[in-house]
């Protein structure tokens, strides 16, 4: 990791870059994949199958079979470990489903909201270089609470041109029917469009790498709306004396070893503290089967000295980290100043694996400086709210005259007639 000691305000927005693609290049095989998933379909998508997935397959639909055989491979354990975490979620996601709250704005005027389902999702799983059965959960339980009708789920197959059992067992847990053995590009592609056998769908969710996430905005400019910009995993650690290094270190290797365009930072006033996080981290290093990802992840990621706490506050409210773990013993000044996070983990004992698993929080969040203006998933992604009102007799004469003014004032007769008819018809009514 680089050691940054005090940067000028003016190195900041250089500090916060992440590590990217060359966008052209990026956007150009986009497009390609995209326009060849449009004009030939399935056969298309089994070609960039075999390219990108080094992967033959006759048939990309999982089939009751597998599921089945998907259940038989996994131990009791780890079952058990994913209906915890499953029920957490549920838990977690029903409080945020709000309830039908009529409102007399007038007398005789009432308006209320209700939700309503997005009908068709797509759900993107990766399952490269890590089979992310936890984002089978994380998706498919608010898809399910939210009503759902056509749930399509997409996640990359391996060399044997299988699909993880976890994923598997995740999904039929989750009730997931429409499961195929397809990713990348193609995946958010063939979503999009439609193919022979994948329906498309109106909305996508789901993290990915630069391609999954670049293929996602691409859809949104085709009329396929999308969750967030959800891209290479980042952290940022902001600690004093009051935190373990050996804590600290474990947290910026777990995000680093996602994939080597992960980025991890760590924030802290005490240089001794970076000296002994630095030591922690490559004892730890050397101890993980991914480790090779991890230090290609860690040459992206830096450690900052900075004395002054509303420089720290500033700093990490430009970066808009997607986690961020707090161990500081004057944390209330933080929680109270923190705007910009997707998701906040406090204390020692709050790994962000907590909520990348089993504590209930949703672990799809904005990546890339996104969470400025993106909220991580929840409830409100898988539905939309429709607003409705009735008004009695009653209500229209006493916001009518108010209409009419408004409306003629704009130029727009139409929106007044509409209103003046009525009252018209009243005021004849009452004079009888």
């Amino acid at each position: 990791m680089r050691r940054i000691i005090k940067p000028e305000k003016s190195s900041w927005t250089a500090i916060c870059q992440r590590p990217v693609l060359k966008q052209d290049k990026l956007l150009t095989l986009v497009r390609q994949v995209f326009e060849d998933i449009k004009s030939e379909g399935d056969k298309a998508l089994l070609d960039y199958i075999e390219k990108f997935d080094k992967v033959s397959l006759s048939d990309i639909r999982v089939s009751g079979k597998e599921l089945e055989n998907a259940e038989l491979k996994l131990s009791g354990n780890l079952k058990n470990a994913i209906k915890l975490a499953k029920n957490n979620i549920e838990i977690f996601h029903c409080s945020q489903m709000d309830e039908k709250l009529p409102v007399e704005t007038t007398e005789g005027v009432v308006c209320w909201q209700e939700i309503r389902p997005i009908q068709k999702v797509g759900l993107y799983v990766p399952g490269g270089t890590a089979p992310l059965f936890s984002t089978v959960l994380m998706l498919a339980v608010p898809a399910q609470i939210a009503g759902c009708e056509d749930i399509v789920l997409c996640t990359p197959p391996d060399k044997n041109g299988e699909i993880h059992p976890a994923i598997l067992y995740a999904a039929k847990l989750c009730g997931v029917k429409k499961i195929f053995k397809v990713g990348g590009i193609q995946a958010i592609a063939s979503m999009t469009y439609g193919t022979e056998t994948i329906s498309s769908v109106y909305k996508l969710f789901g993290p990915g790498n630069q391609y999954v996430t670049a293929a996602k905005q691409y859809a949104q400019t085709l009329g396929t709306a999308i969750d967030m910009p959800a891209g290479p995993s980042e952290l940022l650690v902001l600690a004093d004396i009051s935190a373990k290094p050996s804590y600290i270190a474990s947290d910026l290797l777990s995000q680093a070893e996602h994939g080597e365009d992960s980025q991890v930072v760590f924030i802290t006033d005490t240089l001794d503290l970076i000296i002994e996080v630095e030591r922690e981290l490559e004892k730890q290093v050397q101890m993980l089967p991914r480790e090779e990802i991890a230090r290609r992840a860690l040459k992206n990621s830096k450690l900052i000295l900075m004395s002054d706490k509303q420089e720290m506050i500033e700093f990490i409210n430009l970066y808009a980290p997607e986690h961020f773990i707090l161990v500081v013993s004057n944390e209330e000044y933080f929680l109270q100043n923190i705007q910009n996070a997707g998701s906040v983990f406090i204390g020692n004992y709050t790994p962000e694996s907590a909520g990348d698993y089993a504590s209930g929080t949703n672990h799809t969040l904005p990546t890339g400086g996104f969470a400025r203006v993106y909220s991580g998933l929840n409830m409100d992604a898988f539905t939309k709210k429709i607003t409705f009102q009735k008004i009695s007799p009653e209500g229209i004469l006493k916001i009518g005259k108010s209409i009419e003014l408004m409306a003629e004032e704009e130029g727009l007769i139409g929106h007044r007639n509409a209103v003046s008819i009525r009252l018209n018809d009243l005021l004849k009514k009452s004079s009888k």
